[in-house]
């Protein structure tokens, strides 16, 4: 057995980032003719061993793309579980007749799996939802050099730098300088003898509010009167029918109403329906 066969077949460590980055970074880079006749085994015969191979020889490129993200406040360790989910979606679209390098065609896929797992877990809100929002976080965190708020210079810069409205890039760096916040505020600071009160101390309780309930209550009493008006309006067998197909506990088929008034069940269901349009007639008037 070759010593690339060995590497390849390389146990990677999973419980320490470093060694995992060791292991990675022992494995043998492939060169071109390597690589093509890799890649083109398994885009023609599905050899899922070439498609191995392609994956582990550039793991080392997705750790050092993930690099670039340290400033995000995430794990290096999900950053380069989702570089590598990328780096396999390349390795399954890799044509190797484009003449071009695996590694410059997965830079694009990486970065996109890392992107869509900062914009998940960076912030509890999302901070960016659009496409045009997405390009902007990240290319304003790259713009941002220095610790404060943007001078109105330093906004009109780098509105025309990334080529959008001074007004965009207040609101995403509005955005990205907030914080998540629990309503019901931190354990830590439940002390007797602090003075922090939680955020969910100042929203208001509506359910106890007398006039909300007055009201509410005022105007189930007019709807209810209002429904018995209507319903003393109709006949009796229109009342009767309407009474105990949706008013009963123990409602009515069709069939049984229309036994008891010796009509077809067709013909209660239109006086159903005729009664019920009265009904609403009169309710929404």
């Amino acid at each position: 057995m070759s010593d690339r066969n060995k590497s390849l077949e390389l146990a990677i460590p999973m419980g320490s980032l470093e060694a995992y980055t060791q292991a990675v970074s022992s494995i043998p880079m492939l060169s071109v003719e390597e690589e093509k006749s890799l890649a083109r085994r398994f885009r023609d015969f599905n050899d899922l061993e070439a498609a191995r191979q392609l994956v582990m020889s550039h793991l080392r490129f997705v750790v050092h793309v993930a690099r670039g993200y340290n400033g995000y406040g995430l794990a290096q360790a999900d950053l380069i579980q989702e570089g590598n989910i990328g780096l396999m979606k390349a390795v399954k679209r890799f044509d190797p007749e484009m003449n071009v390098r695996l590694v410059s065609f997965a830079v694009h896929w990486i970065r996109a799996e890392m992107h869509e797992f900062i914009l998940r877990n960076w912030r509890i809100v999302k901070v960016a939802t659009t496409k045009a929002q997405r390009k902007l976080f990240f290319n304003l965190r790259g713009a941002k050099q220095r610790l404060g708020w943007f001078s109105r210079d330093e906004v009109a810069a780098v509105a025309k730098d990334l080529g959008v409205k001074p007004e965009t890039v207040v609101e995403m760096e509005a955005r990205m300088s907030g914080y998540d916040a629990s309503l019901e505020g931190d354990a830590d600071q439940d002390d007797e003898n602090s003075s922090y009160v939680a955020p969910i101390a100042y929203l208001a309780d509506m359910r106890a509010d007398p006039a909300a309930e007055l009201e509410a209550d005022e105007w189930e009493a007019h709807h209810s009167d209002r429904l018995h008006r209507a319903l003393a309006d109709l006949d009796e067998r229109s009342r009767n029918i309407v009474a105990r197909r949706w008013l009963a506990e123990s409602k009515s088929t069709l069939h049984e109403l229309a036994d008891q008034y010796q009509v077809s069940a067709e013909r209660i269901r239109q006086l159903e329906s005729n009664a019920m349009k009265k009904l609403k007639a009169a309710l929404e008037a």
